[in-house]
């Protein structure tokens, strides 16, 4: 149905960045509505990785995405902000008034300000460049962890040597018998301190550096790999293989909003402005020197996407930007 309120902030995307977004709104005494195109909050978090151990977090050691998903919801909530799931926005117009109407699957809303915070949008796994019947995908191969005990006592093997390979691994360990690691280069592209771990964990055999060319099945899966830069080839028995390859983005409908995308990314300056008034986006999203892709970037980007957004609304009022006086 047709939403004829029209709101302060409208944010879209509820992952993590997009839930501190409407959370620091919140704060602000924003009137704010969160828009988000899946039947639950936490975007691709959620979505992909629950169980994914994050480092980058301030305040904890490690922690999984469930539980930071859980922690954001109920600090989203505090301010009980208008809340839209299963709701898909479709197109952004500038009206004569200079605000915006979003047009959604579920109809259509208004807002003067936007915080788009849809990470990276439409998302594929990048494929296993092997033979092998697609019919053991989601059976034996898996190109996402959705739950850590599938694995339980089963020798993995984990293809890849970037962030999504490497932190599959360490949240495998407590979990699967014994893991192969799988990559085409000798040196790995995650984080250093968790190479180094899984590099001298005793359930841990690296195989570098080495292709996965063709996978039999049977009652188990056999990997043929071959030797980068040699004639050397060998196999590898295992229970299920895991690509960690990563994934493919498309945020190419920001486009049809009139956004100016980078290589698929939303340009932003340092006010987290995009090329249209009023319209700001953070998060996974966004690019901009010196751009880093963490969770800890995003919460930095969201309260100043929020305080840009009310100042381009009320540049007379008086803004408080320290938490410590908004309950005061």
């Amino acid at each position: 149905m047709d939403d004829q309120h029209l709101y302060d902030i409208t944010v879209i995307g509820a992952g993590p960045s997009g839930l501190f977004a409407t959370f620091y709104a919140g704060l602000r005494s924003a009137d704010v509505q969160l828009i988000e195109s899946l039947p639950e909050l936490g975007g691709q978090v959620a979505a992909l990785f629950p169980e994914k151990i994050i480092y980058d977090v301030g305040g904890f050691t490690n922690i999984n995405g469930t539980q930071l998903i859980a922690k954001l919801a109920k600090q989203t909530m505090h301010f009980k902000p208008i809340l839209k799931l299963n709701t898909e926005v479709q197109m952004i117009t500038r009206d004569n008034d200079g605000y915006y109407t979003l047009t959604t699957n579920q109809g259509t809303t208004r807002s003067k300000t936007i915080i788009i915070a849809i990470g990276k949008g439409a998302f594929t796994p990048r494929k296993l460049l092997a033979n092998y019947d697609p019919a053991i995908e989601n059976h034996k191969l898996f190109y996402y962890v959705s739950k850590n005990a599938t694995f339980k006592d089963q020798i993995i093997a984990i293809a890849g040597g970037g962030d999504t390979a490497i932190d599959t691994a360490i949240s495998l360990l407590p979990f699967a018998k014994q893991i192969h690691l799988i990559h085409r280069r000798d040196n790995f592209r995650g984080l250093e301190s968790a190479v180094a771990h899984l590099q001298q964990h005793p359930n841990v055999i690296m195989h570098t550096p080495y292709l996965i060319k063709e996978i039999d099945d049977g009652q188990q899966i056999t990997l043929h790999l071959d030797k980068v830069r040699s004639d050397e080839k060998t196999t590898l028995t295992v229970d299920k293989l895991i690509v960690g390859y990563g994934f493919v983005a498309d945020n190419r409908i920001l486009r049809q909003w009139g956004i100016n995308l980078q290589h698929n990314e939303v340009i932003v300056n340092q006010k987290m402005e995009t090329n249209l008034p009023g319209i700001y986006a953070i998060g996974d999203a966004v690019t901009y020197p010196g751009k880093m892709q963490l969770i800890a970037t995003g919460f930095g980007e969201a309260p100043i996407a929020v305080n840009e957004a009310l100042e381009y609304l009320y540049p007379h009022q008086k803004h408080r930007i320290h938490s410590t006086d908004l309950y005061h």
